[in-house]
Formats: C-alpha cells, sequence, structure tokens
C-alpha cells in the first residue's frame, strides 16, 4: 500500500467510520483499547496478546489498525464461519466505510490450500482416474462401487462444465457442491503439486491466481491449518508481511500439532504403490505391496494406544519394510525433467512415496520429541493406524512465528487462571515479567470502571505484551454458574444416575431451551433417552442428523434441547431465549487415552513437575470456558451454566483456577437458587 496513495488518517479515525457503518453500532471501551493497544504493538514491532470476550467486537478492532500498515497484513482463522464472516460482511462493510478517510478503497483476498482450487492438469485425466481411496478389491466395497460409479461420473461432468467458466476455480464457489470423492479427482494438494514452471497448465493455475491476488492486497485471510503448514515450509506460502493477526488464537498450537503429525495405513502404501507403479520396477512394487501387508498385520497384532517402549518387532518390522521399498522407489522415479511425458503424475508419485518415506524414517529413530501411538477406529469402518506427533509445537512456534514480523494473537479465551502465562508458552513465547504501568494505553486509562479487567495494563515480557478489555456483557447480572457440589465424583464413563436426575430437574424447571455438552458420545445418547423418556420436549441429539440442521432447529423451537460432545462445545452460537440453560455434565479433562496428552503429562512427570496441573488442567480449563461462553452472546442474554462435576466446587488447587478462567457469573452451589432462577425464565 504505497504512502502517497492515502490520506492521513489514525486508527480511531477508522475505527470511528467503520463502527459508523455497523447497524446500531457504538463506542465500546474495550473495543477501543484493543485499537490502541494493536496500533502501539504496530508501531513498537511487539508481539501482543489480547483476551477480547464475546461481544468486544475484535474483528474491527484488528482490522482497522492493519490497514495503516504497509504491504499485505495476513489474518488467520481457526473456523470456516469466522473466516466467511470476515470475507463476506466485516470486510466489504469495512472497505466502503473508510474509503472517505483513508483516501482509497482498501482490498482483501482469500487465501486457501491448493487442494481448494481446482487443477486443470487434472481435470483432464478426472475422466480416467479410479477413485483409489474409496475402491478397495474386496467384494463388498466394488459391489458398492458400481452402484455409485454413475453418480460420481455425473459430478465429474459437471466438474468438466464448471471448469469453463468458472473464473476462480474455488471449491466454494460450486453450487451444488460435490463430494470429497470426486473433488479429489480434480484438485492438486500442494506436495504432489509440479509447480507453473513444469505444469503445462501453469499459466491458467487457478491456486496461483489466488496467491497472485493475496501479493496485492491490503488484507489477506487465511486460515491456522495452512498458517501452519507455511510455517513447516520456511514461510514459502503466505505473501511476506509486516503484521500477522492470529484470531482464535487458542486453537493455533493444535493446528500446528495436526500439521506435523503424520501417518501410515495400509491403505495408503497400497495407494502410493498403484499410483507409482508406471515409473516404478515390479520388484519394487512387491515390496510396497509386503510392506503394507506387515503393516496390517502388526496393526491387527497391538491394540491401540500410545507406544511407550518403542515400535514393536511387528510393526518395526513393517516399517523397515516401507522405508527400503520407498527409498528404492524413489531411487527409480528419480529427478522430474520438463521434457517429461507426464510431469503431473510422476510428481503425485514421487510425493506419495516420499511422504512415506519421511514418516518410515520419523518413526524408526524414535526421537525423544515424537510420540507414535496405534489409532484404530470406533466407527466400524476398521481404520487403523500407525501415527507420529511432535511431544510439543512450542520451538517450532517459537522458531517459525514470531521472526520478521509483528503478531498480535487474540482469542475470548487466552487467559488461564487469570494469566496468560500458560497460552503464552503454549504459543512459543516466554512466561509474562510483571505488569509495566507506563505500557497502559491512553483509552484504559479513561475506560469506564468495569470495562477492563484487573488485567488491563498489558504486562511486557521478552518483546511481548498482554492485554485483557473483558466484555462488554454484565455477567454477573445476565448469568448464573452452578455447580452441583452435592452430587457423587462422576467416576464410570457415561451420565450417572444421580447427574441425569439433577439434569431433568433443570431442563423441567426451564421448559427446555437446554444446550447440553457432554463428555462423552453414550453421555449425550443417555441424557437424550432419559429427557425422551421421561419429558414430552424436543430433544436432539448430535448425530441424529447433521450438525447445522440440529443448530437451526434448537434456534428455532424453544422449547428444544440439543445435546452433543466436543464439537458443540466451541461452535454454537444462539443467542436470545432459544439457549437459557447450559449444562455441562463434568470437567472436560483429556481422556487418558489421548495419546499426546498422556505422553505430554509424563513428560513434565519426568521432569520433576505435575503433568496433571500442568498439561490436563490448562486443556480443561480452556474446553471449559468454550462451553461456558456458549450461554451469553448478546446483551440481552440470560440464563444458567450449571456444571454437574462437583470437583469445579470441591477440588483443591484446581477448582478454583477452572473457575478464574471463566467469565464472572454469580456463582452459587445451591440446587434451589438455579432452580428459582430457571423457573422465572421459564414463565417470562
Amino acid at each position: 500500500m504505497p504512502a502517497a496513495t492515502r490520506k492521513k488518517a489514525t486508527a480511531d479515525q477508522l475505527l470511528a467510520a467503520a463502527v459508523g457503518a455497523v447497524p446500531g453500532g457504538g463506542e465500546r471501551p474495550g473495543q477501543q483499547a484493543m485499537v490502541a493497544a494493536i496500533d502501539r504493538a504496530i508501531r513498537d514491532r511487539e508481539h501482543l496478546l489480547v483476551q477480547a470476550g464475546t461481544g468486544t467486537g475484535k474483528s474491527l478492532a484488528y482490522l482497522t489498525p492493519s490497514l495503516l500498515v504497509d504491504g499485505p497484513v495476513v489474518v488467520s482463522t481457526a473456523t470456516l464461519a469466522l473466516q466467511n464472516q470476515l470475507v463476506e460482511h466485516d470486510l466489504p462493510r469495512l472497505a466502503e466505510a473508510v474509503e472517505p478517510v483513508l483516501g482509497r478503497r482498501p482490498t482483501f483476498a482469500v487465501l486457501k490450500g491448493r487442494h481448494h482450487y481446482l487443477c486443470l492438469a487434472k481435470m483432464e485425466h478426472a475422466d480416467e482416474e479410479q477413485p483409489t481411496d474409496t475402491l478397495f478389491d474386496d467384494a463388498p466395497r466394488a459391489t458398492q462401487w458400481l452402484g455409485e460409479a454413475g453418480k460420481l461420473g455425473k459430478q465429474i461432468q459437471r466438474l468438466h462444465a464448471w471448469s469453463e467458466k468458472t473464473t476462480t476455480g474455488d471449491r466454494d464457489e460450486l453450487d451444488p457442491g460435490v463430494d470429497e470423492t470426486a473433488w479429489r479427482q480434480v484438485s492438486m494438494p500442494a506436495r504432489d503439486c509440479v509447480g507453473a514452471q513444469k505444469c503445462p497448465y501453469g499459466a491458467e493455475c487457478f491456486a496461483e491466481a489466488s496467491r497472485a491476488r493475496a501479493r496485492e492486497a491490503d488484507i489477506v485471510v487465511t486460515n491456522h491449518s495452512l498458517l501452519a503448514v507455511d510455517m513447516l515450509a520456511d514461510r514459502h506460502i503466505v505473501p511476506p508481511h509486516k503484521l500477522l493477526v492470529i484470531d482464535e488464537a487458542h486453537e493455533l498450537a493444535d493446528r500446528v500439532s495436526s500439521a506435523a503429525q503424520a501417518e501410515l495405513t495400509p491403505e495408503a502404501i497400497e495407494r502410493s504403490s498403484r499410483r507409482a507403479k508406471p515409473f516404478i520396477p515390479p520388484a519394487t512394487a512387491e515390496q510396497l505391496a509386503e510392506a503394507a501387508d506387515a503393516l496390517t498385520v502388526g496393526l491387527a497384532d497391538h491394540p491401540a494406544g500410545r507406544l511407550t517402549s518403542g515400535l514393536p518387532d511387528l510393526l518395526r518390522q513393517a516399517v523397515t519394510l516401507l522405508e527400503a521399498g520407498t527409498r528404492a522407489g524413489l531411487t527409480a522415479i528419480g529427478d522430474i525433467k520438463g521434457d517429461d511425458p507426464d510431469p503431473v503424475r510422476k510428481q503425485q508419485a514421487k510425493t506419495a512415496l516420499s511422504d512415506l518415506s519421511d514418516t518410515a524414517q520419523r518413526l524408526l529413530e524414535e526421537s525423544d520429541f515424537d510420540v507414535a501411538w496405534v489409532e484404530k477406529s470406533d466407527l466400524g469402518n476398521g481404520r487403523r493406524a500407525l501415527v507420529v506427533a511432535p511431544l510439543s509445537v512450542a520451538g517450532t512456534l517459537a522458531q517459525g512465528l514470531y521472526a520478521d514480523r509483528t503478531v498480535v494473537a487474540t482469542s475470548a479465551t487466552l487467559t488461564l487462571g487469570g494469566r496468560f502465562d500458560t497460552v503464552a508458552r503454549s504459543l512459543g513465547l516466554p512466561a509474562a515479567a510483571p505488569a509495566v504501568p507506563s505500557a497502559r494505553s491512553a483509552v484504559a486509562e479513561t475506560a469506564a470502571p468495569g470495562s477492563l479487567t484487573a488485567d488491563a495494563p498489558p504486562t511486557a515480557g521478552d518483546g511481548w505484551t498482554s492485554l485483557d478489555v473483558g466484555s462488554p456483557f454484565d455477567y454477573p447480572k445476565q448469568g448464573i454458574l452452578y455447580v452441583a457440589a452435592h452430587l457423587p465424583r462422576p467416576m464410570a464413563s457415561g451420565l450417572p444416575d444421580a447427574a441425569g436426575e439433577e439434569l431433568l430437574k433443570l431442563v423441567e424447571a426451564i421448559g427446555g431451551r437446554t444446550l447440553g455438552l457432554f463428555s462423552s458420545r453414550k453421555a449425550a445418547t443417555q441424557a437424550a433417552e432419559l429427557l425422551r423418556a421421561r419429558t414430552d420436549l424436543p430433544i436432539l441429539l448430535q448425530g441424529e442428523e447433521a450438525l447445522p440442521l440440529l443448530v437451526r432447529k434448537f434456534r428455532e423451537v424453544k422449547e428444544s434441547c440439543l445435546f452433543g460432545v466436543m464439537s458443540l462445545w466451541q461452535g454454537v452460537d444462539v443467542p436470545g431465549e432459544a439457549c437459557q440453560l447450559v449444562v455441562i455434565d463434568r470437567l472436560p479433562f483429556p481422556r487418558p487415552d489421548e495419546p499426546l496428552a498422556a505422553a505430554r503429562s509424563a513428560a513434565v512427570d519426568a521432569a520433576g513437575g505435575s503433568g496433571f496441573a500442568s498439561v490436563s488442567v490448562p486443556i480443561a480449563a480452556i474446553r471449559l470456558a468454550q462451553g461456558v461462553g456458549r450461554l451469553i452472546r448478546s446483551k440481552g442474554d440470560k440464563g444458567v451454566v450449571a456444571v454437574l462435576d462437583s470437583r469445579l466446587e470441591t477440588a483443591r488447587g484446581y477448582g478454583a483456577f477452572l473457575r478464574k478462567s471463566l467469565p464472572p457469573f454469580w456463582y452459587t452451589t445451591k440446587p434451589e437458587v438455579a432452580l428459582g432462577a430457571l423457573q422465572r425464565l421459564g414463565k417470562s
């Protein structure tokens, strides 16, 4: 953004223009404090963590100062919903509102993974390719495929027609859409791509065009998964930039862990072998088939769970066979030259073998910095995998996230126990130093009492500051946090009888209007069965219908209840009377069989610390805060959060820590108080 093309404007002026364009928009002290802190962080080139509660208006708070930065500013989000909100609503309205102030109309672009775009090179051969990831040699599956071939063929034909008229190749613009099997036939993962120079369609590539648009835009919106891949690829994907804004920052470390995770499955080896078959000797193909068979046997012989003593013999033999076979295959394929008759398919074959080879070597190294486990699906599809993931990604983030750019990380849940330290460490930052009063922004100094928390003065660490702008909601007046301290401590899986009876009383008191967040599918199902048997209320259970449809019914039918598991803890936004009771069956600690959490906890224990306190409690705190946050979504909302786990009150040490990580609801352990409030709400 050349300086000569824009008027001199301040972040405050841009915010005022942006807020004025929002229907019903008005001044929010927390939003103003956030703008001032980001503006200062940009000037001082200092990283910033901002906790901004629901209703703060944090999107405008980080977008407006971003418009004063030379060159692209990258905004990364964790969820598709927020990405769409930014691109379809916030940014178009902001661009129009600030044009008179800025002297130009800001531009924006979306940056997605290469596989989100139509690949013309793959499109050319789409009719010839088998969907090898869904077609197996067993008879029932083959019979099923015969019934599906017509549907796939029609989808490919529609993709052909769409390819001739689309100007972006973006899958999200295809309406109606196609299923994953069809899309994989016409899209290209980044590692399979030969590059524009070697591809016959390089000059027309939709993915390359999207990257070119991103390089020219003022604001580039991407997602945490692509940001993670960019870091692991030495930052060659996202355009160069001076400011990175990470929204929903509490999700970033998990997305980086996922990006750095790898797995081996017999099906993946078989697919790679078929893909490489035209380019490798028959003996090498046979070697890969033997490795797939050996892995099948090894996975069947070992139960699901973490491998704490290295690879068992059968799995080690399988991985060793695979490493040798992939190495031979890669040697046979060799380099891909510009005059290769089929460079695209050759690159796909090479990438597939290279990925398997890298994963096999990583597993054989048995590094102390990796965690390996056997994974077996409980969905009845028979899927089995040997998985490896980093023990921690804090070092990766410390090295790859902060260099040569200012990072602003924001979320509604960045403080745990009232402090930023835990989340900061997970993001690769050092622990915070004591508060520095001189770092306080002018807005924070003059904000109305109660608009900022006691954490309001930003704290300074080694190159970063933090700010908690609180929330515009009056939590003590709008909501009650009720902990059923009289219930027995939950022990067995599922929903205990006493907790079920408590749930029934609470739901009957308000007459529905309940979002039930459960720790397991078994508990959610038992709760649904109980209420269906003993009430006439409409009970919606996750898994019985598509989630968007269930949420819509929950929003529209006032007396309904929606019960589900972890994806509901973050993904539901239902303001108003439809959701006035949020019930959480137990504290969301990671399960003992979650391999990464268990390994990280064991590592802390081995170092003389408390793995439970350092790993399990922070995980539970973030999950619990996200779940509790489903209740108050607007200034007019009222209701009760009921936690049916007595440990939130009775557990010494972590109970108070978890409560301090939650919004400041009016707190009670008396059932008659909660029931009375719900009855009054039910009559309103």
